[in-house]
């Protein structure tokens, strides 16, 4: 158990809560996207594009919430990214998270899912949960693996596509996941991960009081740059001030999680991308369609004809 992570203490008759840690990205908003959406070598422009909660992600937290609402316990969200990140994290502390992990260093860049899941499955190792949870995947690469990969790396069960928890009772767990034509209850040992489609629950809004307390919640690397720009600023003092308040969003890099450097980064990522190819659809003819409900028969009745529909 790391500094800072609440004792949840033993199982079995003197179960106090679940220890949950919520895995959550902070995405390009891909409803937004433009022509500079992507780099020359392939990876993605974030600064290109509008940032967000992963969708998901947030239906995860959700779900964890919901468990530390029935059983007691904390919930930790976690995320490797850029220090711009913690804006993710703040959301989840909005929302009921107990404390916020970013995981952040230079050599995390051009990440696969490969490497991201070993890095993140690293800083799990840190908490020893008892219930890992994120989405079923994320949007700007909709390839839903790190998670399984995640639970791979740690020899955890996992559940995936999970839609509804069914019972949580000590060390045994059941939920209800979707298979898309029907439904399948699963049952598990704990420690397990779950990842989260966006129809399991209806993820809540911030507390008003929760949102007034939790918007002061900075990370180390936030504070020194407060700093920077007023010298009177005592960078230990305050991230003191925020640990004892429960503000403190924690910095961890690859040297405090012990990553092997070879599965970190652009060094750990197989994957490469070769070619980027832009593919613009123009239509070669057109027809306006009046707005009215004629206008809408004629179009119908043109397509059947043309075998386009019916």
């Amino acid at each position: 158990m790391s500094a800072g992570i609440k004792d949840l203490g033993t199982r079995g008759d003197s179960i106090v809560g679940y220890n949950c840690v919520v895995l959550v990205k902070q995405v390009p908003d891909t409803k937004r996207v433009t022509g500079q959406a992507m780099n020359d070598d392939g990876t993605v422009n974030r600064a290109a594009l509008p940032a967000i909660f992963n969708p998901e992600d947030l239906n995860a937290l959700e779900l964890a919430l919901d468990i530390k609402d029935q059983f007691g316990g904390t919930v930790t969200v976690m995320t490797m990214g850029l220090p711009t990140a913690t804006d993710v994290l703040r959301a989840g502390l909005f929302r009921g998270a107990d404390q916020a992990i970013l995981v952040t260093d230079r050599r995390c860049a051009a990440s696969d899912t490969l490497a991201t899941s070993y890095i993140l499955s690293c800083g799990v190792k840190k908490l020893n949960p008892d219930i890992v949870l994120c989405g079923r995947q994320a949007i700007d690469g909709d390839t839903a693996q790190v998670g399984p990969q995640i639970a791979e790396k740690l020899d955890m069960p996992q559940i995936t596509y999970v839609e509804d928890l069914v019972s949580l009772n000590g060390e045994t767990i059941v939920v209800k996941r979707n298979l898309g034509n029907g439904w399948q209850e699963v049952k598990g040992q704990l420690p397990v991960l779950l990842t989260v489609l966006d129809t399991a629950n209806e993820p809540r809004v911030p507390r008003a009081r929760r949102l007034m307390k939790c918007k002061a919640a900075k990370s180390r690397l936030e504070v020194e740059k407060e700093a920077k720009e007023d010298a009177s600023i005592d960078v230990d003092a305050v991230c003191k001030d925020l640990e004892a308040n429960g503000l403190l969003i924690r910095q961890w890099d690859l040297d405090f999680l012990e990553a092997d450097m070879q599965w970190c980064g652009r060094e750990g990522s197989p994957t490469k991308v070769h070619r980027i190819q832009s593919v613009v659809l123009a239509a070669k003819e057109s027809k306006e369609v009046e707005p009215t409900q004629d206008g809408v028969e004629a179009m119908i009745h043109e397509l059947i004809v043309d075998h386009t529909i019916g």
